[in-house]
């Protein structure tokens, strides 16, 4: 597999830069740009303090580590981010967006979240049928129950 080159702008000299950890995983941990004191049931955007410019066709999947809500009792709440290719200028700054569910403090550095980049869909058309050919399950997702 090849690899690809991404810009990066960092707005701060005080966090770590991204690296890639070459066996250990392909996803690439997101440190908080700032210290943030959140109380139970609040929500706020942490900045992350990096803008990218992805490769053309690629977009970013942002998720939460595993230890994310043990450590901090945060919920992503858009569950995945995904950041679209266009996102890219100089002020687009990357940010997770958090619910705390108790009180908690993040620190400036801390690794709170992490992303790849996925190649975008192909463009997709539907076409409409009357029936389709696979077997009818009956059921509701991957439970064949109602």
């Amino acid at each position: 597999m090849g690899e690809e080159i991404i810009k990066i702008r960092y707005f701060s000299d005080d966090i770590e830069r991204l690296r890639y950890i070459d066996g250990k995983s392909d996803w690439i941990d997101l440190r908080a740009a700032e210290r943030v004191e959140l109380k139970a049931g609040e929500f706020r955007l942490i900045r992350l303090g990096i803008a990218m410019e992805l490769p053309a066709g690629y977009e970013a999947h942002v998720v939460p580590r595993s230890s994310t809500f043990k450590t901090w009792g945060l919920l992503q709440t858009n569950s995945m981010g995904v950041i679209d290719g266009s996102y890219c200028g100089d002020n687009d700054e990357w940010r997770m967006p958090v619910y705390a569910t108790r009180d908690t403090c993040v620190e400036m550095g801390d690794r709170i979240c992490q992303f790849r980049i996925v190649e975008n869909q192909p463009r997709i058309l539907f076409e409409e049928v009357e029936h389709l050919k696979g077997t009818d399950r009956g059921g509701f997702g991957s439970t064949g129950r109602r």
